[in-house]
This record gives C-alpha cells, structure tokens and sequence, in this order.
C-alpha cells in the first residue's frame, strides 16, 4: 500500500505527463489547438500517460523523499523520461496515430522541466520553512576548512537550532572570498584571530578529517589563540565506517592532539587470511584485545573465540557485539591462558587458524613488587601454555602482542614481556604454527593507563600527579596500534618481531597541560604536581635494545627488529623454573629474571 503522500507524488506526476503533453501541442501550433489536432492530443495523451507511470514505476521514482531531493532525483527522473521520449513514439507508430515530430521533441523537456521544478520548488519551501522556525539567537561559530566535510557540515548546521556558521576559514587560496552554502570563506586559518573581533564567533569547529594530525592541530591552536572554544567532525576512519556523520559534532579530544595519520592496510590480503576464518584472541576483554575483536570482525571471519578471564569485561564485549556485529557469531569464553587443561580443550574444540595472543598483566607497579610472580605465570607461563597448544591444535599463525617495555627492562613487566618474546621465537620451526610477534608503546585510554587517571584527577578539582618533569612515553590510538599488529601478523612469516613507528615520544608533562585545556580550565586551576618516578618506571622508553637493529618492511610504520637468539640452554632452564610449585616472592622473581635476562636491570 502507498501512503497518502506517495499517492500524491504520482498523481502529481501523471498531470505533468498529461500536462507537458498538450502544452507541447499548443507550443507547437503557437499557442493555439486547431482542429483536428485538437482532438489528435487528447487522444494520443490517453495513451501516453499509463505509459509514462508504468515507466516511472520501473525507475524507482518513489523511493526518494521530496523534501531531500537532489541530484540523484533528478538522474532518476531524467532517465525514466528519456525511456519514455523513446517508448511513446513506438507506441504511437503501433497505435496508428500520428503526432508531430515537435511535440515528440518538446513534451520530454517539458517534463523534466515540470517534475525537477515541482521537486525542487517543494525542497526550497520545506527548508524555508524549517528555517524560519530557527531561533534569531543561535550560537555564532566559525568552521576550519573547506573541503568536502567541511561543507556537509555548513549544509547541516543551516538547520540547526542552535548554531549558525558565520565565517569560514581555509588555507586553499582558491576558496578566499567565496561562499560555501551562504557562509563566507574569509582567509587562511591563521586569518582567524584578524577576523575574530569583527566577527565575534564563540566556537570554532574543525572539520578537516581528511587532514593529517599536525594541520589539525595547528587549527585547534590557532582557534584557542583567538579565544574560542574548539569543537571538531568526527575522524577520517568513523566517517568511512559509516559509523557516524559529519553533523555528530564533538568536543577535541587528545587524540585528536596526538593522533596520526590514517594507516594503510593491505585490506585484501587481511580479508584472505582471516575471512571465514576461526580466530582466537586471548584478553578479548581488554583494550586491546576488545579493538582486535572489532576490527577482526571486519573481514567477516566464520567465529571469533573471546578468551577473557574478567567475567565483567567478557560480558561488555558479547553486548556490544550483539548491538554492532550481530551477524558475526562469537563464542565467549571465561578462563585463563595459564589453564592448560582448558586452553588445550578450547583449541581442539574450536579449531582456530589465527591466534592473537593479547592477555597479559602489563600494569607496571602493581606488577612490581606484591603481584611479580603471578606476572611470570600469566605473562610467560600462560604465553608458553597457548603457544604449545597452538602447534599441538594446527593453528597457522600466532600473533603475540608485546611491548616496548620489555626493551632493555628494568620492571618486571617489561622483563616478563620479553621472556614471552623468547618463548614464542624458541618455538618456531621449519614447518607447522608460525610466531609473530608485535612491539609497541603505550595507547591512548587503555585500561591501566595515564589518560583515564588525568581525567579522574581533573574531574576532581586536581591536582593532576606526574612522576617526573622529563619523563616521556611514545603514544599511539588503540585502533592504530591494532591495525598495525593485524598488518604485521599478515606480513610475518614467523620467528620476527615486528616494531611499530611510535613517531615522536611525548612529554607526559606536556599530555597533562593538554587535557587540562581540553577540560576547559587552565593551569593556574588545575595544578601539576609531580610525584617521583615509581618502582621500576623508567624516565625514557626505548623501541629497541642498544644490541638490536631493524629491518625496513614494505609497510612505512612497520620495521622488523634483529634480536639476539634464544639460548635453548637457558629457555630449558627457565620452563624448569616456570613450572615450580612454590610461590616465589618479588626479590627472588627479581634475582632469577636477572639470570635470564642479562640485559634487565632492577629499580
């Protein structure tokens, strides 16, 4: 059944068939109809017009809204008369009746004229009339770029009720001095603070998604500079996604200050490994392994088995699967990597070919001193459990997130890490499972991490606590970091260890200042106070050991380390220590890491 406002539409059409049709005729015989053409038309229209809807209805001419209508409208109606312009004379030629050739001509024009016009006229007045209902005092703002994003958004806040663009500002000189949907383009974007007294805006919105990071940023500090508070379009990869639009304007988040640019997948060859696939990712739960699940799911694998031992943070991600990715099948699985028993059942039953292996302890202080020798039994003893069961259950790759930590340790969690490295790399052979192994620094917001505790810290009045003036970390979005770790396992043929590009290491300091602006305040009301560097923490992170060089890949941002063998006499000595029975205090771990290690040093 078609609602009362479809029927109206074709109704409306059908008499502008007919309509376009005698005008044609009366076009034709300068605006008069003699007989016998007279007669001629309304016969000839009677056949003209079932013609024409049966058209219209093949085209698809009634899926479209006419208070939206656009370019793709007016495609649609120009093709369905075009059909028509070729149809009617050879139903007229079967029908015997003859017609001048210039109304065969002038009555298709006619046509599109009249229903384009009609569609077009309508759009017009809806939107006057929507926009005549907007408040006078809507919020002043100015946007930051020109291009296509930039002009969706100015195209949405004309509706808006409460923002009005009154100024763009772009460094394309090509735009200066023209309008985008009503809104000037006034200069450069350094122009803004020049302009801002005269325009008065309260808000600058940085629409430059396509933008690398540092053009961003440069926008959001000039903006600040001039005094606004800066808003911005959500990224470059949630608009592709299709996730959110260009309207769903957001408050400059961190990453945004930090953030990187768009990494280039080989999406094919991630769509042939792990399409209809079975994967396994170990810590499904946490920031990390939650990310790798998403974007696994992705290249529409055939299961994704979630192996978490936090039963709250298995449940989020099982909810948030059947909202986002109902059609992906998931088997949520609560246990531990360091359960053999369990770990070995769960492969045999489930057959995966892909195991990405992201639970870990990897809190540095909790881990350093009270909890040090659980962090040798999840990080290292769980790391062997799975991998042994992998080769036994024919798994083909084994991905195994590490960290830059484990780069010259001096905690244990680091030393822990690199243990982890040695036990997958002493597991590789000529044939069967292949080991991959991934490097990176800290993320942006993963769980455990300095971000959520400088929100809590501002939130609460401060004072925001850092540990040393010089301390630096290199930083990384969660979905980067897993984007490259998916890259990297594809491009392994096993026994590497993969080192992301971290770019420019980070001031912690410097993060800190920057969320207290962000957070709207500034450092006289939030003050920093800094702590002392924590037990095992090191002021500088290093990417690779001062004994290690890297490989370039064919990828920009991913190098392959060389690193020193696994000494199999000493791995044979360390799984003999994993498997004591006894419960090891935090010197005892410490002394017996350093055996192993040479290269760790205790803090």
């Amino acid at each position: 059944m078609f609602s009362i406002r479809t029927l109206l539409a074709i109704l409306h059409d059908l008499m502008a068939v007919a309509l376009s049709w005698i005008l044609a005729y009366w076009l034709r015989f300068n605006l008069e109809l003699p007989e016998p053409y007279d007669a001629q038309a309304f016969d000839s229209v009677l056949w003209v017009v079932p013609l024409y809807a049966a058209l219209f209805f093949m085209s698809g001419l009634y899926r479209g809204i006419w208070r939206f209508a656009s370019l793709p409208d007016l495609k649609r109606i120009i093709l369905a008369v075009a059909a028509g312009a070729l149809a009617v004379p050879a139903m007229l030629f079967m029908l015997q009746l003859i017609v001048p050739r210039s109304v065969l001509v002038m009555s298709p024009l006619l046509l599109v004229m009249i229903m384009g016009g009609s569609r077009l006229v309508y759009r017009a007045w809806r939107e006057y009339r929507f926009g005549g209902t907007l408040p006078a005092s809507r919020e002043p703002v100015v946007v930051l770029g020109a291009a296509d994003a930039a002009a969706s958004l100015i195209k949405d806040l004309a509706r808006s009720p409460q923002w009005q663009v009154i100024g763009v500002f772009d460094d394309n000189r090509t735009h200066h001095g023209r309008q985008i949907h009503g809104a000037m383009v006034y200069g450069a974007i350094g122009d803004l603070p020049q302009f801002q007294p005269k325009l008065k805006a309260q808000r600058a919105i940085v629409a430059m998604p396509e933008a690398g990071h540092r053009e961003r940023r440069r926008a959001v500090e000039i903006a600040r500079t001039a005094g606004l508070q800066v808003l911005t379009v959500p990224s470059y990869d949630d608009l592709i996604s299709g996730r959110v639009t260009v309207s769903q304007i957001r408050n400059v988040e961190l990453d945004d200050l930090l953030g990187r640019d768009p990494v280039q997948l080989d999406a094919t060859g991630l769509h042939e490994w792990l399409g209809q696939q079975v994967v396994l990712v170990s810590g499904a739960g946490g920031s990390i392994g939650s990310e790798l699940c998403r974007q696994v799911a992705r290249y529409q694998p055939q299961r994704i088995v979630l192996l978490e031992n936090s039963e709250f943070s298995l449940y989020s991600v099982e909810q948030e699967f059947a909202q986002r990715f109902p059609d992906i099948t998931i088997t949520p699985v609560i246990g531990s990597v360091g359960d053999p028993r369990q770990v070995n059942h769960i492969l045999a039953t489930y057959r995966p070919t892909v195991v990405f292996h992201a639970a870990a302890y990897k809190h540095v202080p909790l881990m350093e001193n009270g909890n040090a020798w659980q962090a040798v039994l999840n990080n290292v003893l769980g790391t062997r459990v799975l991998a042994e069961a992998a080769i036994a259950h024919g798994v083909k790759k084994f991905v195994l997130i590490s960290t830059d930590k484990a780069v010259n340790p001096t905690n244990v969690m680091g030393a822990t890490k690199r243990l982890a490295e040695l036990v997958c790399q002493s597991l590789q052979r000529l044939e069967g499972t292949r080991f991959v192994i991934v490097r990176f620094g800290n993320v942006l917001g993963s769980t455990g991490s300095v971000i959520p505790k400088f929100r809590e810290q501002i939130a609460a009045g401060g004072p925001v606590t850092v540990t040393d003036p010089e301390i630096t970390r290199y930083f990384m979005s969660i979905p980067e970091a897993v984007q490259l770790v998916m890259q990297a396992g594809l491009m392994g043929n096993g026994g590497e260890i993969f080192v992301l590009d971290m770019g420019e290491p980070v001031k912690i300091a410097d993060l800190a200042r920057d969320m207290i602006r962000l957070s709207g305040f500034q450092e006289n009301e939030i003050r920093i106070v800094y702590t002392g560097l924590r037990p095992g923490e090191k002021l500088y992170e290093e990417v690779l050991a001062a004994d290690e060089n890297s490989l370039p890949t064919p990828h920009p941002k991913l190098r392959i380390a060389q690193v020193r063998p696994a000494d199999p006499a000493m791995l044979a000595q360390l799984f003999s220590w994993l498997e004591r029975s006894d419960q090891l205090d935090a010197d005892a771990v410490k002394t017996d890491l350093s055996r192993w290690l040479p290269e760790y040093s205790r803090r």
